[in-house]
């Protein structure tokens, strides 16, 4: 159980979940065993064909933390579940904001390591590396705390949301601005990487810890998993060609009021000038080297299309 403590940080858990019976219970568990920490879980479950309704109704009977919100409507995304959550949960009395997946396995002190990190870095926004498992055994570990670069939360999270921990002051400007934008919200792809790019927009500090406190299961129904391996790879490489990476990139940064940046109007241009120029800033874009050769080839990429279709 979650430790019952007023001289601890109160912590609201924001947990979306659709079809997860088969996980909902070890994550729950998991959370419920976080230490040196006071928690409630709030649960938004997406129109579901298994048990996890009767399942999270015994669960909410039975721990006065787990609080399930109303059921029955369909979000279509965990992002916009997610969306939910935020806009509709009292957080107000709470010192800090988590994100939770329902099918992840959280050390005991996952939690209690993030506010530390909060209050000794005097940041306001936390998430940390990840160790993804899958069901063959295999894990790995997935690295997000690479120096975080100048535009690099117009492209990228701060890594998986489950590990996101924000405090009240943030979580409440979220909040708000999701609220004041009305029906856009439903044009906002992922709700880990808005939540980032808001925080940086604002001028929020933003910690990633380079520690792992959480096997982050792998499985075919993740909505963004550890983006490992050839077929991820191609996927994204897809992503690109087809227009539809840069056009969330675009879309993301006009809600945020942030297209007046110099890589979202390289992008909108779409010159082989502004392309060039955009080349140059990769350095700038993402954080991991890597991910820095992927967006230099992903402009060239998307460069060359616009090209292939001018001659069509």
């Amino acid at each position: 159980m979650c430790v019952m403590n007023n001289s601890h940080r109160r912590i609201a858990i924001l947990l979306a979940a659709y079809n997860g019976e088969d996980y909902l219970l070890e994550q729950i568990s998991s959370i419920l065993n976080q230490v040196d920490v006071q928690c409630d879980i709030y649960i938004s479950l997406d129109k579901s064909i298994d048990e996890s309704y009767q399942l999270l109704l015994d669960l909410a009977q039975c721990h006065e933390n787990i609080k399930l919100l109303s059921y029955g409507e369909t979000y279509g995304s965990a992002g916009q579940n997610f969306f939910r959550l935020l806009k509709e949960v009292d957080f107000s009395g709470y010192d800090y904001v988590a994100f939770a997946d329902q099918d992840d396995i959280w050390l005991k002190d996952k939690l209690s390591s993030a506010v530390t990190m909060l209050n000794s870095r005097g940041c306001d926004g936390y998430s940390s590396n990840v160790t993804a498992f899958w069901e063959d055994g295999r894990e790995k570990e997935i690295v997000k705390s690479s120096p975080q670069s100048r535009f690099d939360f117009l492209f990228e999270s701060a890594g998986p949301g489950c590990t996101f921990v924000m405090t009240r002051r943030l979580a409440l400007d979220i909040k708000q601005f999701l609220i004041d934008i009305g029906e856009q919200v439903e044009d906002i792809w992922l709700h880990d990487w808005f939540c980032y790019a808001f925080a940086r927009a604002q001028g929020y500090s933003w910690i990633i810890d380079s520690n792992s406190y959480m096997r982050y299961r792998q499985h075919s129904a993740n909505s963004v998993g550890a983006n490992s391996g050839l077929d991820s790879l191609l996927k994204r490489i897809n992503s690109v060609m087809s227009g539809d990476a840069f056009d969330k990139v675009i879309k993301q940064a006009s809600i945020l009021g942030l297209d007046i940046l110099e890589p979202i109007q390289l992008i909108q241009c779409g010159s082989f000038r502004s392309s060039a120029k955009l080349l140059s800033l990769a350095n700038q874009c993402r954080r991991d080297n890597k991910d820095k050769v992927l967006f230099f080839m992903a402009v060239l990429c998307s460069s060359f299309g616009r090209s292939n279709q001018c001659r069509d």
